[in-house]
């Protein structure tokens, strides 16, 4: 492990401060450095940071900065971008988020920096596809935040409809970051015993457990906050913080990360929500789950609509 635990909040919003803030409340990172493209909100936020360091268990060094100071980060974490207009399409976002990370990424790259990136900006799969092509690093040092708050909804879920804690589900949304994601259920456990197998055996503690309600849940639970709320930056903010753990503390967890797909699964040139193995070199591998046919199907589903959006994106 390092010295110093760096890392570069790119984006200092909602999104990009929940992260900030869920970082100072545990012991992760030594050093952070905010930037943003409104310089004042970067410093504000920065003042607001430290004033509650005497509170907290960690003594981390927080300031406002610019890209320039990336040359000694470990971590870029990238929480900037637009907004989509009303009547604005997905691609004309896609394309003025593009000159956003163009912006970002070369200064950064240009910095020195040879750390990992991050991705948290949506949609993030394609997101993380620019900042490859951008970057020009290793596809194991550019990841996106993926499916891993998706996952974590469905345990909670599954969780909550069993009566046990989602810690011991073992469950994964995967594919893309969006409408096309799916709950490969051929795959889901609680500790060892598949849902299947449970379901058989205890009928009476799942008699409510449609697993067409759930996942339909978790594909929409975030414009049901949306609608309540404005936006969703807490969820999102704790899994990247989660990501970032695994990564300082060489973890090898297992993540369903957004990473590029390279001959996995029968397909290639995507990058999609799959569980991975993160550690500190950024993503140690991408892990192959004995899909079902029809999971497959989705699964390709989801990388033809990822490829097809990067492939509208002038760079």
């Amino acid at each position: 492990m390092p010295d110093t635990r760096k890392v570069m909040l790119i984006g200092c919003g909602m999104v990009g401060m929940s992260y900030a803030y869920a970082l100072l409340n545990q012991d992760i990172v030594d050093e952070l450095v905010l930037v943003d493209v409104n310089k004042d909100k970067a410093e504000g936020e920065a003042m607001d940071l430290n004033h509650g360091l005497a509170f907290a268990s960690s003594s981390m060094k927080i300031y406002a900065g610019d890209y320039s100071d990336a040359h000694d980060a470990d971590l870029v974490v990238i929480a900037a971008g637009v907004g989509q207009k009303p009547g604005e399409s997905r691609i004309d976002l896609l394309g003025r988020n593009a000159a956003v990370f163009k912006s970002i990424i070369t200064p950064v790259v240009d910095s020195g920096f040879s750390g990992i990136f991050l991705i948290a900006t949506n949609p993030v799969d394609i997101m993380s596809m620019i900042t490859l092509k951008l970057s020009g690093f290793s596809p194991d040092k550019v990841i996106g935040s993926g499916t891993t708050l998706d996952s974590a909804r469905l345990r909670y879920l599954i969780g909550e409809k069993l009566k046990v804690d989602p810690r011991n589900v073992h469950a994964y949304v995967v594919g893309e970051h969006g409408e096309s994601e799916f709950i490969p259920w051929s795959q889901a456990h609680v500790s060892t015993v598949s849902l299947d197998e449970i379901k058989a055996k205890y009928p009476e503690r799942n008699a409510d457990f449609d697993m067409t309600e759930i996942e339909d849940e978790v594909r929409n639970s975030a414009q049901k906050i949306i609608k309540a709320k404005k936006a969703t930056y807490y969820g999102i903010g704790m899994a990247l913080v989660r990501i970032t753990k695994a990564i300082f503390s060489d973890e090898h967890s297992i993540l369903t990360i957004s990473s590029l797909v390279d001959g996995e699964y029968g397909l290639s040139g995507a990058y999609l929500g799959l569980p991975c193995i993160v550690a500190r070199e950024g993503r140690v591998k991408l892990l192959e789950l004995n899909l079902s046919d029809e999971e497959k199907r989705k699964l390709e589903r989801s990388a033809t609509i990822i490829r097809d959006a990067f492939s509208s994106v002038q760079l």
